[in-house]
């Protein structure tokens, strides 16, 4: 394959008919994709700001990544490990203490006061490949741990979360729901980590991104928040009534939750950015960790995050959760693998290659590449996933940008 080849005028304007089909739906207000292979970038920005109008929808429009953070997010332990100030089976105890001598439910699913020791420490390893023990489980929601992981506000979703040490002490109130290792758990290490790598290196977990990541990569609109000069370009967040279908507001822009600064920062879905800056954060990994020549990441921690980390047992764990919760998250998850911070396909369930890496975001977001192709998409929109229409959108974008490839 030549490195120059893109895609096909024919391909791009099925894109764009598609993409437009959704908007002109009345379900989508608007939205910004970006595609690139070889030398080839195009860029689509349909409908509006708001629903019923206003404002255009523009290229540098800024979104909230929601889980889309986490393969971005995961690149500040991955720069620790290339400098060795982490160690992949390191326990964790001497930054986190409050992670030290874990219980752990006797049954996942039963009383929290029914424990096991631990049989092992937690690790870093257990941290970034998403099994030190605890996570959500949409088949485990009404659980008294899941209940009191709620309870506690440990996962951001009503309200935003209580500061680090704060959000630390409660987490290490809580027994683990596995033993360290044993099963792949969604969404609460992220937040972890961003904890660890702010311990290690005496920084924010934003400010050692924003200077080993964002900053190199020149992603000048990646971060917690919006600074108030560019809240015009953030669109409201939309959470539609999953069951009459009718637009909420889910967060303004002014005065929103990301409006000013938040108390944590969230590894696992606290990000805002744009299609350009993502762009250039998954071209350095098709680029093997460098950018414009500069090295981000070297070439084997890119092809660690990269590779199914996950075991046959931990992976049957998560292909059920994907197929059996499928009404719930419409499809979002049926890749197989997982690496760290990151989806990575392990069988061919749609157009997309085995190895295809990125994730989706429970905002309307979605980010991937894949080495074969040389390919990057990246799809953002203001509405979430408590309907099936985004999920649909991502799916047709996904399709039509594969079906676009000029081979």
């Amino acid at each position: 394959m030549g490195t120059n080849n893109g895609f096909t005028d024919k391909g791009l304007r099925r894109v764009h008919d598609v993409l437009e089909r959704h908007v002109e739906s009345g379900k989508i207000p608007g939205l910004v994709a970006l595609v690139s292979r070889g030398g080839q970038t195009h860029v689509e920005a349909i409908g509006t700001m708001s629903h019923g109008g206003g404002a255009p929808m523009r290229r540098d429009t800024i979104f909230r990544m929601a889980s889309t953070s986490k393969p971005v997010a995961m690149a500040a332990a991955m720069v620790l490990l290339d400098e060795c100030r982490l160690r992949l089976d390191d326990r964790v105890d001497p930054w986190l203490p409050e992670l030290a001598d874990r219980r752990v439910l006797k049954s996942y699913d039963g009383p929290l006061d029914e424990t096991v020791p631990a049989r092992r420490p937690i690790t870093v390893r257990d941290l970034l490949n998403s099994t030190f023990g605890l996570g959500m489980d949409l088949t485990s929601i009404g659980t008294p741990i899941m209940n009191q992981i709620f309870e506690l506000n440990l996962i951001g979703h009503a309200a935003p979360q209580p500061e680090p040490e704060e959000w630390m002490r409660r987490l290490g109130t809580l027994p683990l729901m596995h033993q360290p290792g044993a099963q792949w758990q969604y969404q609460i290490s992220h937040d972890v980590i961003g904890v660890l790598v702010a311990r290690v290196t005496g920084q924010t977990y934003e400010k050692f991104l924003s200077e080993r990541v964002f900053e190199p990569l020149g992603m000048k609109d990646t971060g917690f928040h919006v600074p108030a000069g560019k809240i015009d370009r953030l669109p409201p967040s939309y959470a539609p009534d999953p069951q009459t279908g009718e637009f909420t507001v889910w967060d303004p822009a002014e005065g929103g939750r990301f409006s000013a600064p938040p108390a944590f920062q969230g590894g696992g879905g606290g990000l805002v950015s744009t299609v350009d800056d993502y762009h250039a954060y998954f071209r350095m990994l098709l680029n093997h960790g460098t950018h414009n020549g500069d090295r981000i990441l070297s070439r084997p921690a890119v092809e660690l995050m990269t590779t199914n980390c996950l075991t046959p047992e931990q992976q049957a764990t998560r292909t059920d959760l994907a197929k059996n919760a499928v009404h719930v998250s419409f499809g979002q998850g049926q890749q197989g693998g997982w690496g760290f911070g990151m989806a990575v396909r392990t069988y061919r369930g749609d157009y997309a290659p085995l190895g295809q890496f990125g994730w989706d975001g429970g905002t309307g977001t979605t980010a991937y590449a894949d080495r074969d192709n040389q390919l990057t998409g990246v799809l953002l929109t203001q509405v979430g996933l408590t309907v099936p229409d985004p999920a649909q959108l991502i799916h047709d974008f996904w399709t039509t940008v594969y079906q676009a490839i000029e081979d």
